[in-house]
């Protein structure tokens, strides 16, 4: 990410040190996932859509310790492994929105609010700026070789009201509440780096 980029990380003393962790991070763009890997204080373990686990791509992604995820259905395999992986103190990388999109955080799933609860880890919001911002020549579908990417850390927060239900309403309601926290977080990184909104 050094190389290609100028990624810019602020607040990476908010992730903690150890213990399980959900990164939920806006995405805008194919390397928000890549970028928040590289600069992120601790190892970052993302779901990651089954369809990119193909070619080459597929034993690189496990070897360094992606899970992988079927979005059509309730993957039962991916949320055991997840779950897994935060018993055992790891750091689970989420895009809340559930795909590529505005990066806004405006239309959550509640299947963060769902690892959060069922887990008790807490969340750490992170925005990534500035990757949709300008197009490489070389590569349209790469932000422009040598841009500054800003990756900004929230402070972390616990889903739900602290009750572990893990019911239809409940998870609505801690969905509801996950949201605003990274809204808010957005707004915040926004103003911290300069970044006017719809640039991502």
């Amino acid at each position: 990410m050094n190389g290609l980029w100028r990624p810019r990380v602020l607040g990476a003393w908010r992730v903690p040190a150890s213990g399980p962790v959900i990164l939920a991070v806006n995405h805008s763009h194919n390397i928000d996932g890549p970028m928040l890997m590289g600069t992120a204080p601790r190892p970052v373990h993302f779901l990651i859509k089954k369809e990119a686990f193909v070619g080459p791509l597929d034993p690189f992604l496990r070897a360094i310790g992606q899970l992988k995820v079927d979005r059509a259905v309730a993957d039962r395999t991916a949320i055991t492994d997840a779950l897994g992986l935060l018993a055992a103190g790891g750091v689970l990388g989420i895009f809340p929105e559930g795909t590529r999109g505005e990066g806004n955080f405006a239309s959550l799933r509640s299947g963060l609010a769902y690892f959060a609860v069922r887990s008790g880890a807490p969340i750490v919001p992170v925005a990534v700026l500035g990757s949709t911002e300008s197009r490489s020549r070389l590569v349209k579908a790469l932000p422009r070789l040598r841009s500054r990417v800003d990756v900004v850390f929230g402070d972390a927060f616990v889903a739900g009201d602290g009750s572990g239900r893990r019911t239809r309403a409940a998870l609505d309601d801690a969905t509801v509440g996950v949201q605003q926290r990274l809204a808010a977080h957005l707004d915040d990184a926004r103003r911290l780096t300069g970044r006017p909104a719809g640039l991502e």
